[in-house]
């Protein structure tokens, strides 16, 4: 018994180090930020810094763990190809999302060391999720990582907006949770079973009662509400407006993969028997995201309100792929969310290169006084506009592909209708950049070395994916693969 307990926590090395270390760095602030002997040093750069290398060991951790397959802590948690390989893509967001992130923290004076300590914190917390084998763990896992990003949106504590949108965040947070809770009340209810495992046997050979499908509706909601989907993104535009820019950047970028990664994992796992009631709840979001997103982002000033519809379009997209419900499908999906995410960290990093820039106009002849920035958001706007041959279109295509295979017809031709449309504000932008005189000229002062290194990186994948675009693809296949049997 001594000996199997000990081998959950050799299992849960990854998870354990980050939130020890977490621990650790915060008792470390808490000390020395008070201390009348140090002068109340500032410590958010070194704290940074400290994140970052602790989430380097964390990858290593995670790539180089010596069991490939296991369930460990009472079958809570579960370790495969599957959560290592979202474990590892979380880490290199919140590792790159801490990284674009150190010269704005810097110049717009938020000296508190603890929003770092609560990325640190809810970044394994989604290390958890996509491990969860339970509703127990399942739900753990997402509240810990709701009550930091609570915290996160309300952190610049001077912005009426930021305290705004950590209030209106915790509300609406809370309502989403609520209903993830009471779907798995319901389904535990009527089958006594938490076990994704035990789940999946007992829905193969039960009748589909009204009530099971009523708490997977449930349960599909709170997480179409997590995702910001459509008729469930109200509070999105409100609260990544108000929140600071770099933890706006974390919000777009990392938590996606983690409630995807269970999403899948219970829906295509556990309720995979009921794939046709939930397949049209899926579609009929996706459907209702993309058109809700195309016309909402035209009507947008504030360049973060139409990167926020422009991010609901792309979860629309990602539906639709995960409305598949196939090896094709769930290999699309993460397909496109691997380059979303790539583009999406493209785009902040050059967002925040800027620091102070909030409304479209503000782009004006970006192009006379940064013409790499301007060169570098350029490609990165047609790629997310899905212009061939840049990386966006690539994983459209292949989205619009496995829809089509799947007998998607309507959601594909919504998808292809609306990425056409939506090149209007995508070139609109560009526009701006490069042709429209400004009214009044804004100087922007050196990108710092992290935001280059990120820009060069992201933006070569961008232009030179469809060379060779094999690696990725093949990955993909081989997490679907592994996924499905």
């Amino acid at each position: 018994m001594k000996e199997l307990f000990l081998n959950d926590f050799k299992l849960a090395i990854p998870e354990l180090f980050l939130i020890s270390i977490s621990i650790f760095l915060l008792v470390y602030g808490v000390i020395y930020s008070t201390s009348d002997f140090k002068g109340y040093p500032i410590l958010s750069s070194n704290i940074s810094r400290l994140a970052l290398v602790t989430l380097c060991f964390s990858i290593i951790l995670v790539m180089n763990h010596p069991i490939e397959e296991a369930v460990f802590f009472s079958q809570s948690l579960i370790l495969d190809d599957f959560s290592s390989f979202l474990k590892v893509l979380i880490l290199i967001c919140s590792f790159t999302s801490i990284l674009i992130s150190l010269d704005y923290l810097k110049e717009e004076k938020l000296n508190s060391f603890e929003p770092i300590i609560l990325i640190l914190i809810s970044t394994g917390s989604m290390l958890l999720m996509v491990s969860s084998y339970d509703f127990l763990s399942m739900y753990l896992g997402i509240e810990l990582q709701s009550l930091c990003f609570y915290v996160l949106a309300a952190c610049k504590r001077d912005s009426e907006f930021s305290t705004e949108a950590g209030i209106k965040y915790f509300l609406l947070g809370a309502f989403s949770s609520g209903l993830l809770l009471f779907g798995c009340s319901l389904i535990y209810g009527f089958t006594g079973l938490i076990h994704f495992e035990e789940l999946a046997k007992v829905f193969s050979g039960i009748e589909h009662t009204n009530a099971i499908k009523l708490g997977i509706l449930f349960l599909a909601v709170g997480f179409l509400f997590k995702l910001t989907a459509v008729p469930f993104h109200m509070w999105a535009p409100d609260v990544y407006e108000g929140a600071p820019n770099s933890i706006t950047a974390f919000f777009l970028i990392t938590p996606k993969i983690a409630i995807l990664g269970l999403f899948v994992r219970l829906f295509l796992y556990s309720f995979y028997d009921f794939l046709f009631s939930w397949q049209v709840i899926l579609l009929i979001s996706s459907i209702a995201s993309m058109i809700l997103a195309c016309f909402a982002a035209m009507a947008q000033k504030k360049i973060k309100r139409l990167l926020v519809y422009s991010a609901i379009g792309h979860v629309g997209y990602m539906l639709l792929a995960f409305s598949c419900g196939n090896l094709k499908g769930i290999q699309a999906l993460f397909l496109y969310l691997v380059i979303y995410l790539i583009m999406t960290i493209n785009m902040f990093a050059s967002i925040l290169s800027l620091r102070h820039v909030k409304y479209i106009g503000d782009l004006h002849q970006l192009v006379r006084t940064n013409p790499l920035l301007s060169i570098t958001m350029g490609v990165n706007l047609f790629s997310i506009a899905g212009i061939p041959p840049l990386a966006g279109f690539c994983s459209k295509f292949y989205l619009f592909f496995a829809a089509l295979s799947s007998s998607l017809y309507l959601g594909a031709l919504v998808g292809v209708l609306t990425s056409v449309i939506s090149c209007f504000y995508y070139i609109r932008l560009i526009k701006i950049i490069y042709f429209e005189s400004p009214k009044t000229w804004i100087y922007y002062s050196t990108i710092d070395k992290e935001k280059s290194l990120i820009l060069a990186i992201t933006s070569f994948f961008i232009l030179f994916f469809f060379s060779y675009p094999s690696p990725l693809f093949i990955f993909t296949h081989k997490i679907a693969l592994a996924f499905i049997i």
